[in-house]
């Protein structure tokens, strides 16, 4: 039985990971180049509170009750992407002193070994 409840669990998430346009905005942004388009995503979440806004109007001017569901999926993505910005802002200021320091220990090493001139490296991704 357990099996079974966690097997599902698994599918749906996945599902709605791949499917579910938050999750593939807050997917996109967890990249390293996405990272800098996390605190913009925080303007998305304006439509959606405007539609939880509007959802739950409806509901109070006599609309059926199912429009409750819409308006707790409607806060929870907005919720999500409140997050993400300044999420994605502490990622890409860590990822850069990362960075700043791997550069550091090459500039080290080259001097070391006697490099006269260093030229600012490139970093080159296989992917385009």
């Amino acid at each position: 039985m357990f099996d079974l409840i966690l097997g599902a669990t698994a599918r749906s998430y996945f599902f709605l990971c791949r499917f579910m346009p938050t999750a593939i905005v807050i997917d996109a942004i967890n990249t390293r180049r996405g990272l800098k388009w996390g605190v913009p995503a925080i303007l998305l979440a304006v439509p959606y509170a405007l539609a939880a806004i509007y959802f739950r109007a409806q509901i109070e001017a006599g609309g059926p009750g199912w429009l409750n569901l819409l308006v707790i999926l409607c806060l929870w993505n907005t919720l999500k992407l409140l997050l993400i910005g300044p999420i994605s802002l502490l990622k890409l200021i860590a990822v850069r002193v990362r960075e700043g320091m791997g550069r550091r220990r090459m500039t080290l090493v080259l001097r070391a070994d006697g490099v006269e001139r260093l030229d600012e490296p490139v970093l080159v991704s296989t992917r385009h």
